[in-house]
């Protein structure tokens, strides 16, 4: 009777060590798959051109991204076997080093200037895009907090307002570079978050109408940015100069009409549409695959975030508060950025620099996606975990 308890046991252990390894998500596994696999195909199409002219390399950007597609999924890997609790313990340090970085960033001997922005940490031939790895930060911050002061958040104005004033000061860092496009999405997701962690309705709309006024402001107040708002609004009235970006942008579309010019085939990626491969790659995308290939990509990235919410949800249900809100703060961040890529390259939202995740060159984005899903991963294998019924070998029971 001993030995057979025993086999049941090493049964049932051998069951449980699978799962480790067979039990993720498939259709999120897949659906990232596909967008990253797209994305890498758009770069190299959207690419090329400038690559050949630059680096006398066509491919150039498409290795590039292949090694940040190989270095994300790699660390996606290993993160995904780490639990959940390992974040939370660490929510804290977590914050505090994504603010150092965000200072780092800013001190003229460290922080290296792109095209006026001080936004990366240069090492050798690697360079750290300072807001990227912020973003992880961030999510695990707010989900501990409101783990810990969820109570006070709910019911007093210093639960709420702790947070806000954390968020405030990475704005403010952002703002410095400045990284208006990071500021925006990270102060959504926050305020989607602690909405999320059951902040009365009255007090969650006037901080958001606060932000959004003082969003607007920096916005108006700002000259370029302000130009860049006039020219998003009527983009004709200087095709050649302020509104140059978006006009391509919109020539591209028109271009694609239901199932695109054809892979490779696009016009406006020679040169005339800027930062093809990065800000406008949708652009391309649309321009080469059409209508229904654009449709495609934004039903895959609905999907995504749906499948955020819903594993979030499972999360909260099963009374895994901290992975419930890291899994909404995930799927808001991805659906937030995605929302304004595509529709600042559909001309229905101001110019701003955001990669499309998953599939933009970059290779911090990209890294940093790739972490966000693998912990996505994690919340929804815990999930499985948390329901699993091991049930006895049959003939232990009889026996015992």
């Amino acid at each position: 009777m001993r030995y057979r308890q025993q086999q049941a046991v090493l049964k049932s252990s051998s069951i449980a060590n699978r799962g480790i390894f067979s039990e993720y998500d498939i259709w999120l596994i897949t659906v990232s798959l596909i967008l990253v696999c797209l994305g890498l195909v758009m770069v190299a199409s959207s690419s090329v051109t400038v690559a050949d002219r630059q680096f006398h390399d066509p491919l150039y950007y498409f290795w590039r991204q292949s090694v940040s597609i190989c270095i994300g999924l790699g660390l996606a890997f290993i993160i995904v076997r780490i639990p959940l609790i390992f974040w939370q313990r660490l929510s804290v340090p977590l914050l505090i080093a994504g603010l150092l970085l965000l200072v780092l960033v800013l001190i003229p001997d460290i922080g290296h200037e792109v095209n006026g922005s001080m936004r990366w940490i240069r090492s050798g031939p690697f360079a750290l895009q300072a807001s990227e790895p912020v973003k992880f930060c961030v999510i695990a911050y707010l989900a501990g907090y409101l783990v810990r002061r969820g109570e006070k958040v709910k019911k007093t104005f210093a639960g709420f307002i702790f947070p806000i004033i954390v968020l405030t000061a990475i704005s403010g860092l952002l703002l410095l570079e400045p990284d208006y496009g990071a500021c925006v999405v990270m102060f959504a997701t926050a305020l989607g978050m602690i909405f999320m962690g059951g902040v009365p309705l009255s007090r969650f709309f006037a901080w958001v109408l606060t932000a959004a006024a003082v969003l607007m402001s920096l916005a108006v107040l700002s000259p370029y940015r302000m130009q860049r708002l006039i020219s998003f609004v009527d983009p004709w009235q200087d095709p050649y100069n302020s509104g140059f970006q978006l006009t391509q942008a919109l020539i591209a579309f028109g271009r694609g009409d239901w199932f695109g010019v054809g892979l490779g085939s696009s016009i406006q990626k020679l040169f005339y549409l800027p930062e093809a491969h990065t800000d406008f790659m949708f652009a391309v995308l649309a321009e080469e695959l059409g209508l229904a290939g654009s449709m495609f990509v934004i039903l895959l990235f609905c999907f995504l975030v749906w499948r955020a919410f819903v594993i979030g949800q499972v999360a909260e249900l099963t009374g895994k508060r901290f992975a419930a809100y890291f899994a909404y703060g995930i799927g808001l961040i991805i659906g937030i950025q995605a929302f304004i890529n595509i529709g600042v390259n559909m001309g229905v939202l101001p110019t701003k620099g955001l990669t499309l995740p998953l599939m933009s060159y970059g290779g911090n984005s990209i890294i940093v996606t790739c972490v966000l899903i693998a912990v996505l991963l994690r919340v929804e294998f815990e999930n499985k975990q948390c329901g699993r019924v091991i049930v006895p070998d049959k003939e232990s029971i009889y026996a015992a």
